[in-house]
């Protein structure tokens, strides 16, 4: 493969959701109907319920949603225009990690939740550390395999915000990306044991690439009502690095230093660990492994954009789909914001060739 799907999109909120609903209307209505039947399976939730259960949750967070920002909630409701669906239905597509957070605490119990979405790998290089001087952003991007298919690049020019490259899926507003204004922000899914009504992190990722600072940026995660747990990592063009393992009702901030600074899909900080529910042994043995691999590899300097793509491709890292879980990496981005490059892989990196984005492609 080599280069992602891409959609263009431009405009304002309302133009730019009916855009991405009319472009991709059967793969978002495919999508969100295996999203939405997911969430109401007890594998996944630790508790069967109906659909109708399933979308009163949703509805639920749909005021947490407005207030937060209005104007994506315009954008969604574009894309729910163009496709028929509820907007209910579709914050559980853009969510629904987050979602599974909020509907496990309303009845899952306490045990390890058999089925989980994550094996993404994330860092942060510190600009001494990078090879002519400048940082990098990057992670490895894992679900479940079902998901590959729906993978899409956006390319956007708002009208009243920086222009932004994102990877996203079918449907939802933006995952992992980096915007004119040389700020980058990516994820990683964490196991939040206490769900809320409230904000699901695309919505976060795309509020902060709508700043131009990355203080502002931070301040889209930490002051956000949050619906479940999430890592985030943001890096600007300055080489300023942060990380915060974001829980609802709490935020453990940390800021990158002389090291490269990486994260998996487990909490590292006591305060948030304790806000977790149980993850399952295997899963987390993966997340203690990656990471531990991941800082290994980072400590080979001075480092380059190729070395960077070569650790996506670590068979450590580069997860392969396996039953019962069948998760893989589905896609990986490299960002150097000092730059405004982009390169994105999409599908295993280690079988696919990366794009790159920006000036110097």
């Amino acid at each position: 493969m080599s280069a992602p799907r891409t959609l263009t999109l431009n405009g304002s909120p309302r133009k730019m959701g009916l855009a991405h609903g009319h472009a991709c209307g059967d793969a978002i209505r495919r999508y969100t109907a295996g999203r939405v039947a997911l969430a109401g399976s007890e594998t996944w939730a630790g508790h069967a319920m109906d659909r109708a259960a399933v979308l009163a949750l949703a509805t639920g967070c749909l005021d947490a949603h407005h207030d937060y920002a209005p104007d994506l909630m315009i954008e969604l409701e574009g894309i729910a225009e163009a496709t028929g669906l509820s907007p209910a239905e579709l914050i559980i597509t853009n969510g629904f990690t987050d979602f599974i957070d909020f509907a496990h605490s309303r009845g899952g119990g306490d045990d390890a939740t058999e089925c989980v979405e994550d094996d993404c790998t994330a860092f942060i290089v510190p600009d001494h550390l990078g090879i002519d001087g400048h940082g990098w952003f990057g992670q490895t991007w894992d679900m479940h395999a079902g998901s590959a298919p729906f993978v899409i690049l956006l390319q956007a020019r708002p009208d009243h915000s920086p222009g932004f490259i994102a990877f996203s899926l079918t449907g939802c507003l933006g995952m992992i990306g980096m915007n004119d204004a040389g700020i980058a922000i990516g994820i990683n899914n964490l196991l939040g044991a206490e769900g809320q009504a409230g904000v699901s992190w695309p919505f976060v990722v795309r509020k902060a690439l709508q700043q131009t600072d990355i203080d502002a940026a931070s301040a889209c995660v930490t002051g956000a009502v949050l619906m479940g747990a999430h890592n985030f990592m943001l890096f600007d063009r300055h080489g300023h690095g942060i990380n915060i393992e974001a829980m609802p009702g709490h935020c453990q901030v940390t800021h990158s230093g002389q090291a490269a600074l990486v994260h998996t899909n487990h909490c590292l900080a006591p305060d948030t660990l304790c806000r977790c529910r149980p993850r399952p042994p295997a899963s987390q043995a993966s997340s203690e492994a990656r990471l531990s691999r991941a800082q290994a590899l980072l400590e080979q300097t001075p480092i380059t954009t190729e070395a960077l793509i070569a650790l996506t491709r670590d068979p450590v890292i580069c997860v392969r789909a396996a039953p019962p879980l069948d998760m893989q990496t589905c896609g990986a981005a490299i960002m150097q914001p000092a730059k405004g490059m982009l390169w994105v892989a999409q599908g295993l990196p280690s079988e696919n060739g990366y794009a790159a984005f920006g000036p110097e492609k």
